[in-house]
């Protein structure tokens, strides 16, 4: 989810997320995580609910999660990745180096 402020609305997380805070915590299905008392900050949530959260310190935004069980990546380098291009012949993402490069992945599942 994306943030204006490191203080995140309750409504906001459970609509995007489906972290539900209740007054035992952040729940979602039959786990809950306790929370601080206070406004819901996203450095917290972040922590307690396994969510990255990168921050856009120019603009003023952060972005918040998905949880990643323990996965998430160290940074925002791209890991070295070799796929066939759209005529078949594979491409590596090593031969982008020192440019900048959005991936968008999807999958029906």
């Amino acid at each position: 989810m994306i943030l204006e402020s490191l203080e995140v609305d309750r409504d906001a997380l459970a609509a995007r997320t489906g972290w539900e805070v209740k007054p035992e915590g952040a729940c979602k299905g039959d786990m809950c995580v306790p929370l601080p008392d206070g406004p819901l900050d996203a450095r917290v949530l972040s922590e307690r609910l396994g969510m990255a959260l990168v921050a856009d310190e120019q603009r003023g935004l952060w972005a918040l999660g998905p949880e990643s069980g323990g996965r998430a990546l160290a940074s925002a380098q791209m890991p070295d990745v070799e796929l066939p291009d759209r005529h078949g012949r594979p491409f590596s993402l090593r031969s982008l180096r020192g440019t900048r490069v959005v991936m968008v992945a999807w999958a029906s599942w």
